[in-house]
């Protein structure tokens, strides 16, 4: 942990101590090589679900945790095409989040700030969960020594203070560090744990496909709802989700050119490789712990590492599932300060221009951070259960945003309407227990609803009312009106 915060501060060396405008805290001064970005959002995209959630998927389920390693693949691909056009878009007109984006798009600063509030509501719960994941592991490695309430601590002090002073650039020196061990501990676990317990590969997979085969194949084990159709709307719905998702978005902004992020989009999908192994190692576990219920199952791979290994590299393996929590939790809670400075708060004349803005947005990362701590101590079960619809929440925005970029003639009435009606039904069929429904992601169908809506109100409105909206309050019409989204390779 203080190795971690000595390199979040060191992030800022010869950048005047942390000095610098909003755009340099928050997306790194738009100047990160191909290096720093592909650690970044490779850290970004492997958070403690990785360790945790998909050997726990993989205990419960067996085959269904694979579509984590298909909409991450997907979405490179799709990112491959968005990232440029993002990053193209938010440099021309000095933007630096997408509520910026949603905002001069519609030429309306209360329609950002809408955005900023909806997406905080769906990133507060997963600031929570890295709270509670590493505190979870740093309580399981530690063998109980380090209690689950200093843990959770731990973890809001490190990442708050990196963030604070260095931004997205010490969540890029931090998530090397991550990286290195991850990839280190993860390549030990998956020629370690098939050797030491079963013999090799051919004998785990032997056993597999003799005592659990429901395991391999979909819906897997329990003969639920997680069928094919489940399967390829959450891949499909996820893939267009994460190039639009807040945290995404920061690491497309920080790249140093367009190239930079298409060789990213390339490279990445060979981090992907390293989700195979909770997986696998959680289907190890039936056979080593078996009968783990609930919550624990979520720790059937450290029930795993601390059953054989020795303390040291019991503690190794921890720190890369902390780092794990740590960098991705960063990310959020910037994004969630950027967002709150540069569309909320700068409605407030006080705190609408320069440095104030970066001050806003600072206070605003301890205020989430601080929101997510408190209600892992006094009410966890709350923010859990929104992220129950917190992806496919975000996905509702999908249509205002890359469709707005896209289609000159989406009115503002038409993203509003298309963005309500979808928010609207993937709450009522989540929380009331229907997704899937009729074996397609409740997302996916909202989504659907979304783009009708949005299009319907598009349609019904005439052709010069349309124009007009269009036009109006647009700062720099006649540039949209020849290079809408600057894509242009």
């Amino acid at each position: 942990m203080v190795v971690t915060v000595a390199l979040g501060l060191f992030a800022v060396r010869g950048r005047g101590g942390g000095g610098g405008g909003l755009a340099e805290w928050s997306v790194g001064g738009r100047s990160l090589g191909a290096v720093f970005i592909w650690v970044l959002m490779a850290g970004e995209g492997y958070t403690s679900f990785s360790y945790l959630g998909a050997a726990g998927w993989g205990y419960n389920y067996g085959a269904p945790v694979m579509y984590v390693v298909a909409y991450m693949s997907c979405g490179y691909a799709v990112g491959y095409v968005v990232g440029p056009m993002l990053w193209d878009y938010a440099r021309r007109h000095g933007l630096v989040g997408i509520s910026d984006m949603v905002a001069h798009r519609y030429g309306r600063p209360w329609l950002g700030a809408a955005v900023a509030v909806l997406a905080t509501v769906f990133l507060l719960p997963y600031i929570q969960l890295q709270i509670t994941g590493m505190g979870v592991v740093v309580t399981t490695v530690t063998y109980g020594a380090v209690s689950l309430e200093w843990a959770y601590f731990v973890a809001f002090a490190v990442t708050t203070g990196f963030v604070v002073v260095s931004g997205l650039r010490g969540s890029a020196w931090v998530s090397v560090l991550k990286d290195v061990l991850v990839i280190g501990t993860l390549g030990f676990l998956a020629c370690y744990v098939p050797f030491h317990y079963f013999g090799g590969y051919g004998e785990l997979f032997d056993r597999l496909v003799a005592e659990k085969p429901q395991w391999l194949t979909l819906p897997g084990h329990g003969g639920g709802r997680l069928g094919a159709g489940w399967f390829a709307s959450t891949t499909v719905l996820n893939a267009l989700t994460v190039v639009i998702f807040p945290t995404t978005v920061a690491g497309y902004l920080g790249a140093r050119s367009a190239d930079v992020l298409r060789r990213n989009a390339v490279l990445l999908p060979a981090y992907n490789v390293l989700l195979f192994v909770p997986m696998l190692l959680g289907m190890a576990a039936l056979f080593v712990v078996p009968g783990l219920t609930g919550a624990e199952s979520n720790l059937a791979l450290f029930a795993l590492v601390v059953d054989s290994l020795p303390a040291w590299a019991v503690g190794l393996i921890g720190v890369a599932a902390a780092l794990s929590s740590i960098v991705p939790m960063a990310v959020f809670m910037l994004v969630i300060g950027t967002m709150w400075g540069r569309s909320v708060l700068s409605l407030v004349p006080r705190w609408s221009a320069g440095e104030r803005q970066k001050t806003a947005s600072r206070i605003v990362v301890v205020i989430a951070g601080s929101v997510a701590l408190v209600m892992t101590y006094v009410a966890p079960n709350t923010l859990v259960r929104l992220s129950l619809v917190s992806y496919e929440g975000m996905a509702q925005l999908v249509p205002m945003l890359l469709l707005g970029l896209v289609w000159r003639g989406l009115t503002v009435s038409g993203a509003v309407g298309g963005l309500v009606v979808g928010v609207v039904v993937v709450c009522l069929l989540v929380f009331s227990g229907n997704d899937p429904v009729w074996g397609v992601n409740a997302g996916m169908v909202a989504l659907v609803l979304n783009l009708v809506v949005a299009v319907a109100v598009v349609v019904s409105v005439s052709p010069g009312a349309r124009l007009r909206q269009a036009a109006d309050g647009r700062p720099d019409e006649e540039v949209l009106a020849r290079d809408p989204v600057g894509s242009a390779p």
